[in-house]
């Protein structure tokens, strides 16, 4: 019978077998040390000149050889415990030493002590890094994470129901992966994005609530927060519920127990005007789109702390300083940041140009006084204005944006965030949580030079049919707003959800204000415009992304350290070679050639 490390201590002068790698080995002469590792921990053996076989074999072994060993379980003499490890008071005197398998010097540091590998070479040989007790720790929380989250769903009576790979494309706001059709020559499925289509058409079929924790598949440029290709969303779904706060209240608890039960952490709530926003019966403020925007510059605020923007127009309405004679000027009030030097500054002042600014104004508020370069420009009253309306203190610094509204807003929430980072106010044993509710249903597209959708298509806009009716003006289209809502978790998007359109005729003049006919959308989605001409119930529902969750739970930097075989920032599987290129005979099977691009 094989024993694990950590039960060894329950078991002190019985004969046991354990089976692991070798961690390390030291050589003392007349003494074998071998520290043998399991995903449970580490044990010490020793291996002595009595057991002549079992000495011989152990001058051979080396790094990561897989080992048995079957001995007598001691205590070790207090002068060699070991207090970094958990069972640093016992060893295992061997009386029979096998080799299971030898390995090769490990390219890859398979400790978590030592210098860290490359992440290229650690996502190379990811088998190997696998071994690291990090990594052992994190499949073995992320498995209990997918077991809290499921028990959670069950427990809510939520039905868990698997949707189909294979699918059609549809529009979820970034590329699909097409799958090319052997049986169909010149067609192609599409791995989904999302189970949108599926988990409405299961409450057209009559289920009550559904859920799965979903595989999907985007094209997307990966990040440190954001996978490359495949990713897991906790995809859930309500039949008879035609509002967002039904769904809100089902799920927020989920969130709640996730990072305060599971993950241990503190919720906290530090930003003053996000306050108003919190309901009786929530800790979790709702976020109006518009307010997210003109107060933190980002629709997915970190509310661990406040740097909030701060809007002066009406101080600088009648100002002869030109810089801020602008549509709108907002600051950043930044506590103890006067003792920036000037070449931090200059830094913070780069990265705004590289957002489009064409600067960083700011004063310094010293024990000398204010200080700046643009003080010479500023009235008495606009001075004084400016250090009332950001509540400036000795010791702080203000830092401003003018331009139009919109650009402003871009810049001061991308540097509140730096600041933040600057300056230690990201406590990552803390979780703050905000829903961002009532986003715009269209937006202007820069690129295509028109309007588009601002999420999907699928949601239901406020107010329904009427109000698409009553839009006649872009500026009418773009005041629409959508039941739509996303869950922000400590400035990541963890979640989004929406009412959904279960109306034909809804979704036929959403369609048409974007200048498509019925014919196309019809076309593009007869299975689900056929469904719910047969008696559909209004639903709703969200999907929160588990990866990222994780992410933030475990406090872990980058996205893929907590996945078992991520691709690296390319979008390429460095262990298993892919993507990579296919046979001929592959091709003529599926009606595909491949086209030189330079041809």
């Amino acid at each position: 019978m094989r024993f694990l490390a950590n039960e060894l201590k329950n078991h002190l002068k019985n004969k046991v077998t354990v089976e692991g790698w070798v961690n390390s080995r030291r050589d003392h002469g007349g003494l074998i040390f071998i520290d043998l590792r399991d995903h449970t921990g580490i044990i010490q053996l020793v291996i002595t000149p009595d057991t002549p076989d079992s000495f011989k074999l152990a001058e051979s072994v080396r790094d990561e050889f897989v080992l048995k060993a079957t001995g007598t379980m001691r205590e070790r003499a207090k002068d060699l415990i070991n207090p970094n490890i958990e069972t640093g008071t016992i060893e295992l005197v061997v009386d029979e030493l096998t080799v299971l398998n030898k390995s090769l010097t490990p390219p890859v540091n398979t400790h978590d002590d030592g210098e860290k590998s490359s992440e290229e070479l650690r996502l190379k040989y990811r088998y190997l890094d696998l071994r690291r007790p990090t990594m052992q720790n994190t499949l073995k929380r992320r498995s209990e994470f997918y077991r809290f989250i499921r028990n959670y769903m069950y427990d809510h009576d939520f039905t868990e129901i698997t949707t189909p790979i294979l699918a059609n494309s549809s529009p979820e706001g970034a590329r699909d992966f097409l799958v090319p059709s052997r049986l169909h020559p010149g067609k192609f499925y599409a791995l989904p994005q999302a189970p949108q289509q599926f988990k409405q058409l299961l409450m057209v079929g009559g289920v009550d609530k559904y859920f799965q924790i979903a595989p999907c598949f985007r094209d997307e440029d990966p990040r440190a927060d954001r996978l490359y290709g495949d990713f897991y969303q906790l995809d859930c779904e309500m039949s008879f519920v035609d509002d967002g706060e039904t769904v809100r209240e089902t799920i927020e608890p989920l969130f709640i127990d996730l990072a305060t039960k599971f993950a241990n952490k503190k919720l906290v709530l530090n930003s003053t005007p996000a306050k108003k926003f919190v309901g009786k019966d929530s800790p979790v403020p709702r976020l109006p789109y518009d307010f997210a925007m003109d107060t933190y510059g980002t629709d997915k605020p970190d509310l661990r702390y406040g740097l909030e923007l701060i809007d002066l127009t009406e101080v600088f309405k009648d100002t002869e300083f030109k810089v801020f004679k602008t549509p709108c000027v907002k600051a950043l009030c930044v506590k103890d940041a006067a003792s920036l030097t000037r070449r931090e500054i200059d830094e913070f002042t780069e990265k705004a140009r590289k957002l489009g600014a064409g600067g960083l104004a700011y004063i310094l508020y010293t024990d000398e006084g204010a200080k700046s370069p643009i003080l010479k420009f500023m009235t008495e009253a606009e001075i004084a204005n400016v250090q009332k309306l950001t509540n400036a203190k000795t010791g702080d610094a203000v830092f401003f944006g003018a331009d139009d509204r919109d650009k402003v807003n871009k810049v001061l929430g991308a540097l509140r965030i730096d600041f933040a980072d600057h300056f230690g106010l990201k406590n990552p044993e803390e979780v703050s949580y905000c829903w961002v509710i009532d986003f715009p249903f269209y937006e202007w597209d820069d690129k295509l030079k028109k309007l588009d959708f601002g999420h999907n298509p699928f949601s239901m806009p406020k107010g329904g049919l009427a109000a698409l009716e009553s839009a006649k003006t872009d500026a009418d289209k773009l005041a629409i707003k959508a039941d739509q809502y996303d869950m922000v978790m400590n400035g990541f998007e963890v979640c989004s959800g929406a009412v959904r359109n279960y109306n034909p005729d809804i979704m036929y003049k959403a369609f048409n204000i974007l200048g498509y006919n019925n014919e196309y959308v019809e076309a593009r989605f007869s299975g689900m415009l056929n469904a719910f001409k047969f008696g559909a119930p209004p639903h709703a529902g969200c999907a929160p992304g588990l990866d990222r969750i994780f992410m933030v739970l475990e406090s872990v930097d980058n996205i893929r350290d907590i996945v078992a075989f991520p691709k690296n920032g390319s979008g390429v599987d460095l262990m298993m070679d892919s993507p990579s290129t296919i046979d001929e005979s592959q091709l003529d099977d599926l009606s595909l050639a491949i086209v030189d691009p330079d041809d």
